[in-house]
Formats: structure tokens, C-alpha cells, sequence
């Protein structure tokens, strides 16, 4: 089964930033659409960023439109999440996720959605 590993997570202070990296195991993925979703405790997950195949066209949730950024580099089989201006609220564990769906300008995960374990961001206030 494919398989991505995310990693770059960590505990930073309100204000700081992250970049988080998901490495896919197999080349098919370059081909697919990719993103980051997220899950704090007691919550459900939700999207946060997609990208297209070719790194052209990026979504992201109202929330964190002009902090975060997602890119792909389809050599190296990574996609990024740089996280600026990070908030308490951005607190959760992200997740990595390919293959999505797209729709009227964002991102979701079907069945045929393979996902990382997640890493963890704690953001103190």
C-alpha cells in the first residue's frame, strides 16, 4: 500500500512558524492532487490546504489564508506546509493526504484517500 510520512512538526509560541513535509512513497503520487488536513482534540478533521498535481493552483480554509503555504516538489515525491504566524488555535495534529477530490475551490478526501500518521503542532500562547 502507498504510503506518506509527514514530519516536521513541533511546539512553537504564537508567532512562530513551521514547515511541515510529506514524503510519498510511491512516483503515482506526483500525479495527484495533495494536502494537509488537520484535527485537534475533540474536533473533526477538517481541510486546510490542497494543492493540484502540478503545483499550479492552491486552496486553503478561510482561516489560514495569508500564513500558510502549500507547495510540491514532484522529483523528491514531498509536499510542504509552511505555516507562518502561527496561533493557538492552529494547535492539532496534521495529516497528509493523497489522493483528493476537487471541487468548487476545495479539497476532499474519498475513499481512495491514502493518509500519513500525522504530526503533531502545539502552538502556546
Amino acid at each position: 500500500q502507498a504510503q506518506l510520512a509527514e514530519s516536521g512538526g513541533g511546539l512553537v509560541q504564537a508567532g512562530g512558524s513551521l514547515r511541515l513535509s510529506c514524503v510519498a512513497s510511491e512516483s503515482t503520487f506526483s500525479t495527484y492532487n495533495m494536502g494537509w488536513f488537520r484535527q485537534a482534540p475533540g474536533k473533526e478533521r477538517e481541510f486546510v490546504a490542497g494543492i493540484n498535481w502540478s503545483g499550479v493552483s492552491a486552496y486553503y480554509t478561510d482561516s489560514v489564508k495569508g500564513r500558510f503555504t502549500v507547495s510540491r516538489d514532484n522529483p523528491k515525491l514531498t509536499l510542504y506546509l509552511q505555516m507562518n504566524s502561527l496561533k493557538p488555535e492552529d494547535t492539532a495534529d496534521y495529516y497528509c493526504a493523497a489522493p483528493l477530490r476537487y471541487s468548487s475551490g476545495s479539497y476532499y478526501y474519498t475513499s481512495m484517500t491514502n493518509w500519513g500518521q500525522g504530526t503533531q503542532v502545539t502552538v502556546s500562547s
